[in-house]
């Protein structure tokens, strides 16, 4: 499909569908631009409630390198119609030749488990670092494998192979290395899911180039065309085994030695039949890669529980440091609120001794001499204050007695023209008085 295309059917599925349509297009194109094993299409999805919903996806392929070898695992991207506020549902969709591999990040279900995912950001977040960190991830877990092949086809060579194959009864198919039977994804406009690294038995890939043998039969037979070569020996736990034997060994053709297998004794020949030290060399592969696997696995959960402990820790103290500073605080306000009550008690205290002595005072109190001041410039600004602010009443009830017609507007004349001028003087007074005595105003 071309970006045309791309374009219009991405215009066509969320217009009248999504909340923020501009945002969703942008987020889309520009994920279908760099990634051109992604296609959209409108589909419709169905929630774990039941209900269904016409949904946008992207469904294709994406390119993982796995060991040196790059394969497309086919993935499927559905976008919520309020996109990008919610992250995006992730899964994972095998072809009918592969299997999923469950792991911390993909369920049974193919379903798609990332911190990315769980984080995710409006503002930062988008479609192209999802699928960058979905490479990321898969290089390291591959999320799928190859079906086991179930049985050899009659008229088969029973000789072994160039390359080992799958059996129940002994140590499975790494999952890569130099061993790997299966060639790199071939990129294109016809591209085809190629084979993934096989997984039987739910042993997990190894991380060992060791060789793996065919299973032992009851006789060996050598092949009509032996190969021309086999692996160089290797070793397992610091313990070096033989490789093949090879085909020009100094004993003829058809000469057996008797040996011991697995479960019984078992005929062995110079050109090229499984020994019980291979078997041996099988098993212990196979059981070093299981437990390196799982002690993989178990760091690795290990490793985000301490991570969510210590993120955990660090808002418990900043937590900490926010109490300690709110404790401060209160029991400075605390010393404050209990001075303040102990000047208003004395001050109660005073009042109430000013109001006994009042009280029993017997000569009546003179309301002149109620306020006294302890200069005489002070007493002369109080004097001409008062009389200012009589000289301002009289004023103010002259101009209601000529409203009400009580007096002409001669006698109101007459008599303000006479305050003003004394209010003029008194406050003139009032001025040098404060200025005197070096006071505000």
């Amino acid at each position: 499909m071309s970006p045309q295309n791309h374009e219009q059917v991405v215009t066509q599925a969320v217009m009248n569908r999504y909340v923020n349509v501009e945002k969703t297009k942008r987020d889309v194109l520009t994920a279908l631009q760099h990634y051109r094993g992604l296609g959209p299409k409108l589909d419709k999805f169905v929630f774990r409630s039941g209900t269904s919903r016409y949904l946008l996806c992207l469904e294709g392929t994406i390119p993982v390198t796995y060991k040196g070898s790059t394969y497309n695992i086919p993935i499927c991207i559905w976008l919520l119609d309020n996109h990008p506020l919610s992250s995006p549902m992730v899964y994972v969709k095998p072809t009918p030749d592969m299997l999923i591999k469950a792991s911390r990040h993909v369920d049974q279900n193919g379903k798609v488990y990332l911190p990315y995912l769980h984080e995710w950001n409006p503002n930062s977040s988008d479609l192209p670092g999802l699928i960058q960190i979905m490479i990321m991830t898969f290089s390291e877990m591959p999320p799928v494998y190859s079906k086991p092949k179930t049985a050899q086809p009659p008229g088969a060579t029973p000789y072994p192979l160039p390359y080992p194959t799958n059996s129940p009864g002994y140590m499975p198919m790494p999952g890569g290395g130099p061993n790997m039977p299966y060639s790199p994804a071939q990129t294109g406009a016809n591209t085809v899911y190629p084979p993934y690294p096989t997984q039987p038995g739910g042993y997990p890939p190894s991380t060992t180039p060791y060789p793996v043998y065919p299973p032992a039969s009851t006789a060996g037979y050598p092949p009509s065309q032996p190969p021309t070569s086999y692996p160089p020996p290797y070793s397992a736990g610091g313990i070096t085994y033989p490789p093949y034997p090879s085909t020009t060994s100094s004993v003829p053709t058809g000469q057996a030695t008797e040996t011991s297998g697995v479960t019984g004794t078992s005929t062995t020949t110079s050109t090229g039949t499984i020994t019980e030290e291979h078997i041996r060399a099988s098993l212990i592969s196979a059981v070093s890669d299981r437990v390196r696997a799982k002690l993989r696995d178990s760091y690795g959960g290990s490793q985000a529980e301490v991570s969510v402990l210590r993120q955990q820790q660090a808002d418990l103290n900043q937590g900490k440091i926010k109490l300690e500073g709110l404790i401060s605080k209160l029991e400075q306000e605390q010393t404050e609120l209990d001075k303040n009550i102990r000047v208003l008690r004395e001050k109660e205290g005073e009042i109430k001794n000013v109001l006994s002595r009042l009280s029993s005072a017997t000569e009546p109190l003179n309301v002149d001499e109620a306020v006294t001041t302890t200069a005489p410039l002070y007493k002369q600004l109080l004097n001409a204050y008062a009389e200012d602010q009589a000289t301002q009443d009289a004023i103010y009830y002259l101009g209601e007695a000529l409203r009400r017609d009580v007096i002409d507007l001669d006698c109101f004349l007459k008599h303000v023209r006479s305050l003003s001028r004394k209010q003029y003087q008194l406050r003139a007074t009032m001025i040098k008085c404060r200025a005197k005595g070096n006071m505000a105003g």
